[in-house]
């Protein structure tokens, strides 16, 4: 722990702020909870503060009732009872500091790292602090993979890659698109792999729907000339595995129209397109930031004139949430102008979705190791497929 709480004061010099406050309340702030490696299992029922000064020593604020929450980490103690008592606590632990971090993003842009409540962060700019963003370092400490991390993650994109092709060669005409999510499951569950929500299985129209949830009632029946969509993400049982998520799309016929498969080869190029915004500018030793990612797609979209009919951002942080707290590939529902740091992962699915129609979202992964190197994960289809063959 010695070792982070270093690295975050390094972290904090660079950025000219005088530290960083972690704050929580009942597990709303997970993120600095990972920071601070506090279980999930642990009792935590009253708020408590752990300050981290740019230099010096940290100042730990706990409850009397709770004052074993901090007690592993280093630092003074400061234990408080009451609300007066908390105030001149906080306030005499940020007497003379001018700027500290919080798990805070102004006007909530990133709501991802936005975990402090604005009550607190009234109660801190009350003692003359200006409160700034933990995100530009918060990452290093969250969303970067361990070696093992990334080995399940590895394992987990080629599963999926095993599971959307074999689930492709299951489906005959008459299957529901319930059914097919069932049997995703069940090859998530044989294999020892889990998810926290169920695999999306779209045919034609509801293909346009980037989050249709198919249903026991109501569901469509796959007939002859169908598109089909399936999302499908799962991780390896167990913890600290990371997940791989990918969409796929076919054609239930020996031909794809002619709309399709036009719609099929801007999408792909798209994606193709920031996955190799990500590859020169790591090759280079350059930063790339999450919205560069997204405008590389977006603009290839909009320039083949469907810009309207891309409804979400390019892709997100994975890690062991399937949407997790690093850099997402966002300029339309986010301007995410963090960076993407080695050792993180992420989705690159960009997607056209024709109302009434039928919608193409092509999903991959994207790895990059410690050292920098950048892989596509997950598996990719360079042609559209189609499931009935002409002989």
């Amino acid at each position: 722990m010695l070792k982070k709480i270093n690295q975050a004061q390094k972290f904090l010099s660079e950025m000219g702020i005088d530290g960083w406050l972690i704050y929580d309340f009942h597990g709303t702030n997970d993120l600095g909870r990972t920071f601070l490696e506090i279980s999930k299992e642990m009792l935590v029922t009253r708020r408590f503060f752990y300050w981290i000064p740019s230099k010096g020593e940290p100042v730990k604020i706990v409850h009397a009732i709770e004052p074993y929450v901090l007690k592993s980490l280093p630092g003074k103690e400061v234990v408080y009872n009451s609300w007066k008592s908390l105030h001149s606590g906080l306030s005499r632990v940020l007497k003379g500091i001018k700027v500290c971090a919080m798990e805070y993003s102004p006007e909530n842009a990133i709501p991802y790292v936005s975990k402090v409540d604005g009550g607190t962060i009234d109660l801190v700019r009350k003692f003359g602090v200006s409160v700034v963003s933990s995100s530009g370092f918060l990452a290093h400490f969250t969303s970067v993979l361990t070696d093992s991390a990334i080995e399940s993650h590895l394992e987990a994109a080629k599963f999926v890659d095993f599971a959307v092709n074999e689930t492709f060669g299951w489906i005959r005409e008459g299957v529901s698109e319930y059914e097919v999510q069932m049997h995703i499951l069940d090859l998530f569950d044989k294999n020892g792999f889990c998810t926290e929500s169920p695999p999306i299985c779209a045919v034609n129209e509801n293909a346009a729907d980037p989050h249709y949830e198919p249903k026991k009632k109501g569901s469509k029946i796959i007939k002859m000339g169908d598109f089909i969509l399936i999302d499908l993400w799962c991780k390896k049982k167990g913890e600290k595995t990371v997940y791989a998520d990918i969409t796929r799309v076919c054609s239930f016929s020996e031909k794809a129209s002619e709309e399709v498969k036009k719609i099929f080869e801007i999408v792909k190029e798209a994606g193709l397109a920031a996955l190799s915004l990500v590859q020169e500018r790591f090759k280079l030793g350059e930063v790339v930031q999450g919205y560069e990612v997204d405008d590389v797609a977006r603009s290839l979209i909009q320039e083949a004139g469907y810009g309207e009919f891309f409804l979400h951002k390019t892709g997100h942080n994975i890690e062991y949430q399937l949407h997790g707290s690093g850099a997402h590939m966002d300029n339309l529902e986010m301007h995410d102008e963090r960076e993407i740091l080695p050792g993180t992962c992420f989705s690159i699915e960009p997607g056209i979705y024709l109302p009434d129609k039928f919608g193409v979202r092509l999903e991959f992964d994207v790895l990059v190791d410690h050292s920098g190197k950048v892989y596509q994960t997950g598996g990719f289809d360079h042609e559209l497929r189609c499931l009935l063959s002409a002989d």
